[in-house]
């Protein structure tokens, strides 16, 4: 084997190790899953109900009926153990006849400190649209570890909304 010949293959191994040690680094894992299949463990129990006939996965969805602007609460995450990553509430949205806008909000309770949130403000929806995929970050240093998180839908306006698949996601900061 020529000296040339074994630089690139070292070259080549080098730039696989890597490529494959920044893809594990940039692993996005699911911490929690809500089908919302069924009302189950659904905080909000007002102006929310379970629509069978309209959703992303054809198996239901949460259809918010909004006369006045809301937020709806949906559900509390307690047993988490994340720092130092992006941890991402993510969820398909369809809307009918909203005045306003429409997004997710996430609130991130920490110990002896209160609790701060993340508004998906770069993704709304208005007016009538189809499913549509948003999300909202929220960026944790190492040592910023929530006790609990907060998963809220918002409706500053009137209209309908549906809500499917919601998904917490942890991910790198980058």
């Amino acid at each position: 084997m020529t000296s040339r010949l074994k630089s690139l293959l070292i070259g080549a191994l080098t730039v696989s190790l890597f490529l494959c040690c920044s893809k594990a680094n940039q692993q996005v894992t699911v911490l929690k899953s809500f089908p919302l299949d069924s009302v189950e463990g659904v905080i909000a129990q007002s102006d929310v109900q379970l629509d069978k006939d309209v959703s992303s996965d054809g198996r239901g969805s949460l259809k918010v009926t909004a006369q006045a602007p809301m937020v709806v609460k949906l559900f509390e995450v307690t047993d988490l153990n994340v720092e130092d990553a992006r941890l991402t509430y993510e969820a398909k949205i369809k809307t009918q006849g909203i005045e306003g806008q429409v997004y997710l909000e996430m609130w991130c309770r920490f110990p002896g400190k209160g609790e701060f949130f993340s508004r998906g403000l770069q993704s709304t929806a208005a007016g009538d649209t189809n499913w549509m995929t948003m999300e909202t970050p929220f960026f944790l240093r190492k040592g910023e570890k929530p006790d609990m998180v907060k998963l809220n839908l918002v409706i500053n306006g009137k209209g309908i909304a549906w809500i499917d698949d919601i998904r917490l996601l942890k991910g790198p900061l980058k």
